[in-house]
Protein backbone atom coordinates (compact mmCIF):
# COMPACT_ATOMS: atom_id res chain seq x y z
CA UNK A 1 0.00 0.00 0.00
CA UNK A 2 1.26 3.48 -0.71
CA UNK A 3 2.16 6.05 1.67
CA UNK A 4 -0.65 8.36 0.55
CA UNK A 5 -2.96 5.59 0.54
CA UNK A 6 -4.96 4.47 4.40
CA UNK A 7 -7.27 1.35 4.66
CA UNK A 8 -10.46 3.62 4.41
CA UNK A 9 -9.86 5.38 0.51
CA UNK A 10 -10.37 4.83 -3.45
CA UNK A 11 -9.17 6.08 -6.02
CA UNK A 12 -12.31 8.21 -5.94
CA UNK A 13 -11.73 9.60 -2.10
CA UNK A 14 -11.85 8.25 1.18
CA UNK A 15 -14.86 5.83 2.08
CA UNK A 16 -17.36 8.23 4.40
CA UNK A 17 -17.41 5.29 7.53
CA UNK A 18 -19.67 7.45 9.69
CA UNK A 19 -22.52 7.91 6.42
CA UNK A 20 -22.05 4.23 5.81
CA UNK A 21 -22.75 3.12 9.94
CA UNK A 22 -25.46 5.66 9.82
CA UNK A 23 -27.53 4.50 7.28
CA UNK A 24 -26.89 0.69 8.21
CA UNK A 25 -28.78 1.64 11.69
CA UNK A 26 -32.13 2.21 9.45
CA UNK A 27 -32.83 -1.59 10.21
CA UNK A 28 -36.10 -1.21 7.92
CA UNK A 29 -34.23 -1.82 4.88
CA UNK A 30 -33.12 -5.26 6.48
CA UNK A 31 -30.05 -6.28 3.89
CA UNK A 32 -30.88 -3.84 1.08
CA UNK A 33 -27.92 -1.66 2.16
CA UNK A 34 -28.11 2.54 1.49
CA UNK A 35 -26.20 2.35 -1.65
CA UNK A 36 -28.42 -0.12 -3.61
CA UNK A 37 -29.32 1.07 -6.88
CA UNK A 38 -31.53 -1.57 -8.10
CA UNK A 39 -35.05 -1.26 -9.09
CA UNK A 40 -36.09 -3.01 -6.11
CA UNK A 41 -39.91 -3.49 -7.36
CA UNK A 42 -38.75 -3.99 -11.15
CA UNK A 43 -35.90 -6.73 -9.94
CA UNK A 44 -38.28 -8.25 -7.45
CA UNK A 45 -41.25 -8.55 -10.42
CA UNK A 46 -38.30 -10.13 -12.59
CA UNK A 47 -37.30 -12.39 -9.73
CA UNK A 48 -41.20 -13.43 -9.29
CA UNK A 49 -41.16 -14.45 -13.13
CA UNK A 50 -38.21 -16.63 -12.73
CA UNK A 51 -39.54 -18.21 -9.42
CA UNK A 52 -42.70 -19.39 -10.99
CA UNK A 53 -40.73 -20.25 -14.04
CA UNK A 54 -38.65 -22.61 -11.95
CA UNK A 55 -41.18 -24.06 -9.87
CA UNK A 56 -43.23 -24.86 -13.41
CA UNK A 57 -39.86 -26.28 -14.91
CA UNK A 58 -40.14 -28.49 -11.50
CA UNK A 59 -43.29 -29.84 -11.77
CA UNK A 60 -42.62 -30.60 -15.60
CA UNK A 61 -39.26 -32.55 -14.80
CA UNK A 62 -41.46 -34.47 -12.18
CA UNK A 63 -44.20 -35.10 -14.11
CA UNK A 64 -41.91 -36.29 -16.80
CA UNK A 65 -39.82 -38.41 -14.37
CA UNK A 66 -42.77 -40.33 -12.93
CA UNK A 67 -44.59 -40.69 -16.51
CA UNK A 68 -41.24 -41.98 -18.55
CA UNK A 69 -41.56 -46.08 -19.47
CA UNK A 70 -39.28 -48.46 -20.31
CA UNK A 71 -36.10 -49.80 -18.96
CA UNK A 72 -34.46 -48.09 -21.31
CA UNK A 73 -35.02 -45.27 -20.32
CA UNK A 74 -34.22 -45.44 -16.79
CA UNK A 75 -31.22 -42.87 -17.05
CA UNK A 76 -33.41 -40.57 -18.92
CA UNK A 77 -36.01 -40.57 -16.21
CA UNK A 78 -32.43 -40.26 -13.19
CA UNK A 79 -31.68 -37.00 -15.78
CA UNK A 80 -35.40 -35.96 -15.20
CA UNK A 81 -35.16 -36.27 -11.75
CA UNK A 82 -31.70 -34.65 -11.11
CA UNK A 83 -32.74 -31.37 -13.06
CA UNK A 84 -36.09 -31.35 -11.24
CA UNK A 85 -34.38 -31.15 -7.99
CA UNK A 86 -31.55 -28.37 -9.50
CA UNK A 87 -34.55 -26.33 -10.63
CA UNK A 88 -36.15 -26.55 -7.05
CA UNK A 89 -32.48 -25.36 -5.56
CA UNK A 90 -32.84 -22.74 -8.17
CA UNK A 91 -36.40 -21.80 -7.14
CA UNK A 92 -35.39 -21.71 -3.40
CA UNK A 93 -32.13 -19.13 -3.85
CA UNK A 94 -34.51 -16.59 -6.09
CA UNK A 95 -37.03 -16.97 -3.14
CA UNK A 96 -34.50 -15.84 -0.79
CA UNK A 97 -33.36 -13.02 -2.66
CA UNK A 98 -36.96 -11.59 -2.69
CA UNK A 99 -36.71 -11.83 0.69
CA UNK A 100 -33.26 -10.13 0.94
CA UNK A 101 -34.52 -6.94 -1.17
CA UNK A 102 -37.61 -6.72 1.30
CA UNK A 103 -40.19 -8.31 -1.28
CA UNK A 104 -42.91 -11.63 -0.73
CA UNK A 105 -42.05 -14.43 -3.18
CA UNK A 106 -44.92 -15.59 -5.06
CA UNK A 107 -45.69 -18.91 -4.77
CA UNK A 108 -49.43 -18.94 -5.80
CA UNK A 109 -50.42 -21.78 -7.99
CA UNK A 110 -53.03 -20.48 -9.48
CA UNK A 111 -51.02 -18.24 -11.35
CA UNK A 112 -47.65 -20.09 -11.36
CA UNK A 113 -48.49 -20.99 -15.30
CA UNK A 114 -49.25 -17.26 -16.66
CA UNK A 115 -46.23 -15.67 -14.56
CA UNK A 116 -43.78 -18.87 -15.97
CA UNK A 117 -41.69 -17.96 -19.14
CA UNK A 118 -41.60 -21.65 -19.53
CA UNK A 119 -44.73 -24.00 -20.31
CA UNK A 120 -45.30 -26.80 -18.70
CA UNK A 121 -45.67 -30.01 -20.95
CA UNK A 122 -47.91 -33.32 -20.74
CA UNK A 123 -46.25 -35.07 -23.53
CA UNK A 124 -46.37 -38.60 -23.00
CA UNK A 125 -43.27 -39.57 -25.48
CA UNK A 126 -39.75 -39.87 -24.42
CA UNK A 127 -38.38 -38.06 -27.55
CA UNK A 128 -41.34 -35.12 -26.88
CA UNK A 129 -40.21 -34.52 -23.03
CA UNK A 130 -36.68 -34.24 -23.68
CA UNK A 131 -37.73 -31.53 -26.55
CA UNK A 132 -39.98 -29.81 -24.11
CA UNK A 133 -37.54 -29.36 -21.50
CA UNK A 134 -34.64 -28.59 -23.99
CA UNK A 135 -37.11 -25.99 -25.05
CA UNK A 136 -37.55 -24.83 -21.68
CA UNK A 137 -34.35 -24.39 -21.03
CA UNK A 138 -33.82 -22.65 -24.10
CA UNK A 139 -36.38 -20.32 -22.79
CA UNK A 140 -35.21 -19.57 -19.13
CA UNK A 141 -31.66 -19.13 -20.15
CA UNK A 142 -32.94 -16.00 -22.54
CA UNK A 143 -35.06 -15.11 -19.89
CA UNK A 144 -31.88 -14.70 -17.58
CA UNK A 145 -29.99 -13.26 -19.91
CA UNK A 146 -32.41 -10.89 -20.51
CA UNK A 147 -32.68 -10.10 -16.66
CA UNK A 148 -28.53 -10.22 -16.53
CA UNK A 149 -28.18 -7.50 -18.98
CA UNK A 150 -31.50 -5.06 -17.84
CA UNK A 151 -30.27 -5.52 -13.96
CA UNK A 152 -26.81 -4.43 -15.10
CA UNK A 153 -24.28 -3.21 -12.33
CA UNK A 154 -27.16 -2.33 -10.34
CA UNK A 155 -27.51 -4.86 -8.26
CA UNK A 156 -24.30 -7.52 -8.15
CA UNK A 157 -25.67 -9.60 -5.94
CA UNK A 158 -29.12 -10.52 -7.87
CA UNK A 159 -26.80 -10.15 -11.13
CA UNK A 160 -24.38 -12.65 -10.34
CA UNK A 161 -27.36 -15.18 -8.65
CA UNK A 162 -28.60 -15.43 -11.93
CA UNK A 163 -25.71 -15.76 -13.72
CA UNK A 164 -24.82 -18.75 -12.18
CA UNK A 165 -28.52 -19.74 -12.17
CA UNK A 166 -27.93 -19.72 -16.00
CA UNK A 167 -25.20 -21.32 -16.29
CA UNK A 168 -26.69 -24.44 -14.67
CA UNK A 169 -29.46 -23.57 -17.24
CA UNK A 170 -26.94 -24.02 -19.99
CA UNK A 171 -26.27 -27.51 -18.82
CA UNK A 172 -29.22 -29.18 -18.22
CA UNK A 173 -29.89 -27.53 -22.00
CA UNK A 174 -27.03 -29.24 -22.94
CA UNK A 175 -27.89 -32.63 -21.69
CA UNK A 176 -31.27 -33.09 -22.98
CA UNK A 177 -29.54 -31.86 -26.23
CA UNK A 178 -27.24 -34.64 -25.85
CA UNK A 179 -30.36 -37.23 -24.80
CA UNK A 180 -32.32 -35.85 -28.03
CA UNK A 181 -29.39 -37.22 -30.38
Amino acid sequence: MSSNTTPSSTAQGPIDIAAIRAAARDLEKGAVPSGYQGNREEIIEMLNAALATELVCVLRYKRHYYTATGLANESIKAEFLEHAQDEEEHAGRIAERIVQLNGEPDFNPSTLVQRSHAEYDECGDIKGMIRANLIAERVAIESYRQMIERIGDTDPTTKHLLIDIMAAEEEHADDMKDLLD
